[in-house]
């Protein structure tokens, strides 16, 4: 995984509390040594053949029940709901107790092969995200949107995870054309064909997530976009019925697994979730975003390739019909060298975009980037250096960072970008709540690097050493530790997280061949404009320019903010020759 550059073994040196005990670690040098300082669940492992099964039974029976209540609680009374909940139910339950059983036998075995030579672990985690996989997929619904959650988790979950949940972006429930005209009937009070002259019944994409579908369609009340065809997303006309249930068994797994394994306390993802779920299901709402984030970069005086709806043409909270925009997957590399796309633009067009969102003043953040939800497409009005949109889809999730944290965590940045330890840690601390103990690990968790390398300059490139220190990571004392920390840091800072995971991915599958300089230089220029406002800000507020005290810190904010776009300018402009050229052959056509 991504994000575990954390548990090397020189952090391993720092004083890390465990997850179960405020004793600090000693040095450890080895995954033997380190296997030593976790705390042994023998006890519990090693209950007696009856008890493992009356568990295992206890838990079916109580998802199975928490189905039958859940259907009870909201008006369910016929007895195919019934069924149908206790079904959900069972799978989830019987899903569950495998993937405990499966892990705990593994973690016993694991105690006489703490180097894992097998690669246990790996094969264990296989299994069990395959199993989930399965019923994710069946049992659709919420959780799809739940599979999508943990795709999008690579700075937690092992790579295992995260890769098997991926074609859940993009592959998702059809539901039945019946279905969609009765939904249409009942929120409209019109039949599909007294609102659309055509409506084709093959979705252009049911994996924007679990709560719409896609369709072309030509409108028939007088509409007349430039290609006379918009777009429809209509939540699966089921999802409404199942939410409670499946918010329940969500829940319910997630408390069973902090109850098996108290050192991984994962329930504040099922509270994540059921504080987004009714914006994301609310199409209106989604129409809002949409406006919203046009007027914001409409603002910005940075010629940004970013392509979102002109025009919303109505919304209700289960249809939204807008403009239709289509486009290629990023990470399509055929389409992008075939139209002559330089992968290097795309990825610092994407830096620019997602940092004008997370450092832009009163900037909306999009908090689901992932590959499905992004496409791009040639545009040839464009300069050629330009020539492409990046189109933005799906709304639904929009979080705003108030305006102290923003400022905090831009600091933060600077101070990752310039190796200044101390600066981090207050930073850190001002941002997340995170202690002197728990620095190291916060700080690989939000650059998704290990921790010496943060130390020698995070806008180096990671080389095989490194890589090689993150896969050996998957010491569960940290793990523990790791997930304990996200537990306890506001919610916005996750969803932040999650956004830079899921840029970084998108990143790293553009295989442009280049470092993250470029992209640390074009963050560090949002970052110092962030704290060149702060201090224009605080200025004005305290008696303005004629001030000596004043106009000095105001020369110090416009020095900073000129030198890190000035540095931008110069790699940019390095770049751009070397092109021209033909010294740097990749970047034309890369």
């Amino acid at each position: 995984m991504r994000l575990f550059g954390s548990l090397s073994r020189t952090l391993l040196s720092s004083p890390i509390p465990s997850a179960s005990t405020a004793t600090a670690t000693a040095s450890w040098v080895c995954r033997r040594c380190i296997s030593s300082t976790i705390p042994r669940r023998s006890p519990i492992i090693a209950q007696s053949a009856s008890r493992t099964k009356t568990r295992r039974r206890g838990i079916i029976l109580a998802a199975v029940g928490t189905g039958i209540v859940g259907a009870s609680a909201v008006g369910w009374m016929d007895g195919k709901h019934y069924l149908h909940a206790a079904e959900r139910a069972a799978r989830v339950a019987q899903a569950l107790t495998l993937c405990i059983r499966d892990y705990r036998t593994t973690l016993k075995l694991l105690e006489n092969d703490p180097e894992d030579r097998d690669g246990l672990l790996s094969k264990c985690h296989s299994r069990c995200a395959q199993r989930t996989y399965v019923v994710l997929e069946k049992n659709g619904s919420v959780f799809i949107k739940l599979g999508q959650h943990l795709a999008a988790m690579g700075y937690l979950l092992p790579l295992e995870w995260t890769t098997t949940f991926i074609p859940l972006q993009d592959r998702c429930p059809v539901s039945s054309m019946e279905s969609i005209r009765k939904m249409i009937l009942d929120d409209t009070g019109n039949i599909v064909e007294e609102i659309f002259e055509t409506f084709d019944p093959v979705p252009i994409g049911a994996g924007m997530g679990p709560k719409q579908q896609q369709y072309w369609i030509t409108v028939a009340d007088g509409y007349q976009p430039p290609t006379n065809r918009v777009a429809v997303k209509l939540q699966h006309p089921a999802l409404a019925e199942w939410i409670p249930l499946d918010m329940a068994l969500t829940k319910f797994t997630f408390t069973n697994i902090k109850h098996f394994f108290p050192e991984y306390p994962l329930t504040w993802l099922s509270d994540e979730m059921e504080a987004s779920l009714p914006q994301e299901l609310n199409f209106e709402h989604e129409a809002h975003n949409i406006r919203r984030v046009r007027e914001h970069f409409s603002k910005v005086s940075e010629d940004l390739p970013l392509v979102v709806p002109k025009e919303v043409i109505w919304a209700k909270p289960r249809i939204l019909v807008m403009e239709f925009i289509p486009g290629k997957r990023l990470d399509d590399l055929e389409y992008l060298d075939s139209n002559k796309i330089c992968r290097d633009e795309v990825s610092a067009s994407l830096a620019r975009i997602f940092n004008e969102m997370i450092f832009g003043k009163d900037a909306p953040l999009h908090c689901d980037p992932h590959g499905g939800n992004l496409a791009i497409r040639v545009n040839h009005n464009r300069s050629k250096r330009l020539n492409f949109d990046i189109i933005l889809y799906d709304h639904g999730l929009y979080r705003d960072i108030p305006q102290d944290l923003r400022r905090s965590y831009a600091k933060l940045w600077l101070a990752v970008i310039d190796t200044d330890i101390p600066k981090m840690k207050k930073y850190a601390k001002e941002v997340a709540g995170v202690t002197e103990e728990q620095f190291p690990l916060f700080a690989s968790a939000i650059t998704g690097r290990d921790y010496t390398a943060l130390t020698k300059g995070v806008a180096t490139a990671r080389n095989e050493d490194e890589k090689k220190i993150i896969s050996e990571a998957m010491v569960e004392g940290l793990l523990a530790q790791l997930i304990q920390l996200l537990a306890d840091v506001p919610s916005v800072i996750l969803l932040i997280l999650k956004t830079n995971d899921l840029t970084r991915s998108l990143d790293e599958n553009l295989q442009t061949g280049r470092g993250p300089e470029r992209s640390f230089l074009i963050m560090a220029r949002y970052c110092s404009r962030v704290v060149y406002e702060e201090t224009l800000e605080s200025i004005n507020a305290h008696g303005g320019l004629l001030k000596i005290g004043n106009f000095l810190d105001w020369m110090r904010a416009v020095w900073h903010y000129w030198r890190v776009g000035a540095k931008l300018k110069v790699f940019e402009s390095a770049l751009f020759w070397r092109g021209l050229f033909g010294m740097d052959q990749k970047l034309i056509t890369r």
